[in-house]
């Protein structure tokens, strides 16, 4: 088994910005600082996108048709597997291929013991929702259908928007592509500010949002001292 390497990359200005801050995401030795400006887009082979509307993925509803023969017409949806199941042959692999790619291997498989000379069509009639997972610091984590194009800032206001205890300058999207695990850094206020480009997420990335225990601490304090009568001062190094 290939052991896949998580790669960290870092827009420029989330990485100047994060100079001050509790220190790296993570030491360990399969992860090193890509010198990449932005993740690299998933391709076909990871996952087909919703763009590329000629792959059938599982859960895709499709309409089979035979013609000549009504009766070994279907409307089915792909199973979990990927695959398809027709009458008078085994089941027929769907997912990650073109619905003619799948008329042409029912027609060889009906073809000679069934029919003569089949014509089959394949036609995609519902699309499955393709979906982001959203957790960390935000207030409804869980996974959220794409269907169309989506940023960061849009994926965490899906989730609800941040948390009180949300640490905005450590916001992560993690992506597999030709079998490389990435993981891009930013921060979100910056992106706010227009510091740099806010950028997209795509179907079955992960994006989590930091959390800031100072914060915690801080607010655990608070939630202590009688802030009618007093006010309360804090000195902790972490509270940066």
């Amino acid at each position: 088994m290939v052991k896949l390497r998580f790669v960290v990359m870092m827009p420029v200005a989330a990485l100047l910005a994060g100079c001050a801050s509790a220190g790296p995401i993570g030491t360990a030795p399969s992860i090193q600082v890509a010198n990449l400006s932005e993740l690299p887009p998933p391709g076909i082979d990871d996952y087909p996108l919703p763009q590329s509307a000629a792959l059938v993925l599982p859960y895709d509803r499709l309409r089979v048709s035979v013609f000549g023969f009504p009766e070994l017409g279907r409307e089915l949806q792909v199973g979990p597997a990927g695959s398809i199941e027709m009458p008078l042959i085994e089941p027929v692999q769907a997912s990650g291929r073109t619905p003619a790619e799948i008329a042409d291997e029912i027609e060889a498989r009906l073809r000679g013991p069934y029919v003569v000379n089949p014509e089959v069509s394949v036609d995609v009639t519902e699309r499955a929702a393709r979906l982001l997972t959203v957790g960390g610091e935000v207030k409804a984590p869980g996974r959220y259908p794409v269907t169309g194009s989506m940023s960061l800032l849009e994926a965490v206001a899906v989730g609800g928007g941040t948390s009180e205890y949300a640490k905005l300058d450590e916001v992560l999207i993690m992506r597999t592509v030709n079998g490389q695990d990435y993981i891009g850094a930013y921060n979100i206020q910056a992106i706010q500010r227009g510091n740099y480009a806010d950028p997209a997420v795509y179907p079955e990335d992960i994006v989590m949002v930091g959390d800031s225990p100072a914060r915690r601490r801080l607010l655990g304090l608070i939630s202590l001292a009688p802030l009618l009568t007093t006010p309360v001062i804090v000195f902790d190094r972490l509270l940066r």
